[in-house]
């Protein structure tokens, strides 16, 4: 006679919890870390959840926090669930041997979204296969937009960043009994995740925390401060209410995510706009991330690997047609890129001269995400040589324009290529032996701090998975990179002059104005 596998029961420090067994796995779903972050929470930082008795239901996925949805363009290549409710501070675990004494590596995911959108409970972030191969995953929710990264006078910054430093510190002080090593914690994130990844690791709260770290997409940065401002701001001109956290507490939630999402309409990564973002605050984030990791002795010890795709841009610029939008623009686009990423014409001209073959739209593309993420990242990996490993992701989606984008090697990552959320992006065929390769990787460097290539030096080695068999390439992007330490950026906070078209004719001030409303951009694509 067969016997029955009773439910897997974990105590927390708040409560017991009950999960369910899935496939061999113990899985623990919707785990509150926090308190509900509404009423007179709202906009502060987050406190501890209330304890409970007896044992709590951990079978479903939790509330998500306030989002709006995707625009329809964007709609069908990611998927965004929404589960209402108010306790939307909570995590999921996947363990393989629930209770202490395993002692297995910890994997903590925190998801992308322009710290506009997204959730854990995304099906491309099922946890099963690490907990499958002997790690620990955990995925969290955190505060999104106006609620996690608006900027008001009368509201500590970074609530949403307060959010995952708290879910972080859960996770230390309690997945030993769910079978994880606190002293073996690898965070990763994608996008909006890497980026507050960057933060966190340069957070002195934080410190001690984290013995490795994995940044897909997504930099170490601060935004600017006055950025975020004027996004809370344009919010309280729509409302007609004073930009501060009282005046905001008081509005309804669905009216906030309306008015959210008309004024970051026109955000993103290639024309920019105000946007939320992570802020210097003199506390949790004391200074830039970037600076402090780099000139700096925050997380010193601290192994890193850090990656992109090799079309990230085309997951910015497909949707609602902005691609044939950017080549039709021509030299304006080229100049309203040269205003983006505050150079002259010498290095849109170089690119063309490396890429004679590239349409406008490419050329635009590239030049922003070597300027947004290539090159912190680079500078990231150069200032920790020895124990940083860089990966690209060049397998190209098979739907049409879409290349190898943004976002577009995360069901290689969790070998959950096989749900139709994965599909919506890579399309029929991706190659299940590739989404092998990488999952092992990651769950290798989660084990050993290796995954499997040569780390950083001079020779700037970069691990190309999916086109053709996986290989070292050595300065793959040093040509394009070289252009930029050649060009005379101009100063954050001078104002830049209006650039000339590559081809020594000036711009116009109006036409640089009007790049952003000739593109109609169809909704806030910030990053995934």
């Amino acid at each position: 006679m067969t016997a029955v596998q009773t439910d897997p029961v974990v105590s927390t420090p708040y409560g017991a919890v009950r999960g369910r067994f899935e496939h061999g796995v113990a899985v623990f779903r919707g785990i509150p870390y926090a308190a509900p972050p509404f009423g007179p929470n709202r906009f502060r930082p987050p406190l501890p959840p209330d304890p409970w008795d007896g044992v709590r239901d951990a079978g479903s996925f939790g509330p998500t926090p306030p989002k709006p949805p995707y625009s329809e363009s964007f709609a069908q290549y990611l998927s965004d669930p929404d589960v209402p409710g108010d306790d939307c501070l909570n995590l999921n675990v996947w363990t393989p041997e629930p209770g202490p004494g395993a002692r297995l590596p910890v994997m903590v995911w925190l998801h992308g979204g322009a710290l506009t959108r997204g959730s854990s409970g995304m099906p491309v972030y099922d946890g099963l296969p690490f907990a499958r191969d002997g790690v620990v995953l955990v995925s969290l929710n955190y505060r999104l937009g106006v609620e996690g990264y608006g900027l008001f006078p009368d509201a500590p910054a970074n609530p949403g960043l307060r959010d995952q430093l708290a879910a972080l510190e859960w996770v230390h002080a309690s997945i030993e009994a769910f079978g994880g090593d606190p002293a073996r914690i690898t965070l990763f994130g994608q996008s909006a995740g890497a980026i507050s990844i960057g933060a966190l690791l340069a957070a002195p709260q934080a410190q001690g925390l984290v013995r490795r770290a994995v940044l897909q997409s997504g930099p170490p940065e601060a935004a600017e401060r006055d950025k975020v401002r004027r996004m809370v701001r344009r919010m309280a001109n729509r409302l007609r209410i004073p930009a501060t956290a009282a005046a905001f507490a008081d509005v309804d939630r669905e009216l906030l995510l309306r008015t959210q999402a008309e004024v970051g309409r026109l955000s993103s990564p290639v024309v920019g706009g105000p946007a939320f973002g992570i802020v210097v605050d003199g506390d949790i984030v004391p200074r830039d991330p970037l600076e402090a990791l780099t000139d700096g002795d925050a997380a010193c010890g601290i192994d890193l690997m850090t990656g992109w795709t090799r079309d990230e841009y085309r997951l910015w610029l497909v949707p609602g047609g902005l691609l044939e939008r950017i080549d039709r623009l021509g030299a304006v686009a080229l100049a309203g890129a040269m205003a983006r990423c505050r150079v002259g014409a010498d290095v849109p001209r170089g690119y063309r001269a490396l890429h004679p073959e590239a349409g406008t739209a490419e050329i635009v593309g590239q030049m922003v995400t070597d300027h947004l993420l290539r090159l912190p990242l680079h500078r990231l990996a150069d200032a920790r040589p020895g124990s940083s490993y860089v990966y690209e992701f060049a397998w190209p989606s098979t739907l049409p324009d879409l290349g190898s984008c943004h976002a577009l090697e995360l069901g290689f990552v969790f070998d959950t290529g096989e749900v139709p959320e994965s599909r919506k992006l890579a399309g029929e065929g991706a190659p299940k032996e590739l989404a092998d390769e990488m999952h092992r990787a990651w769950v290798r460097f989660a084990q050993e701090g290796d995954p499997g290539w040569q780390s950083w030096d001079d020779s700037h080695p970069v691990r190309v998975f999916g086109d053709g068999p996986t290989r070292t390439a050595y300065g793959p992007r040093d040509a394009e990179l070289a252009l930029w330490a050649a060009a005379a950026p101009v100063p954050p906070g001078e104002s830049a002059p209006a650039p000339a078209l590559p081809d020594g004719s000036p711009t116009r001030g109006t036409e640089l104005r009007s790049v952003v409303r000739r593109l109609r951009l169809p909704g806030t694509v910030r990053r995934h």
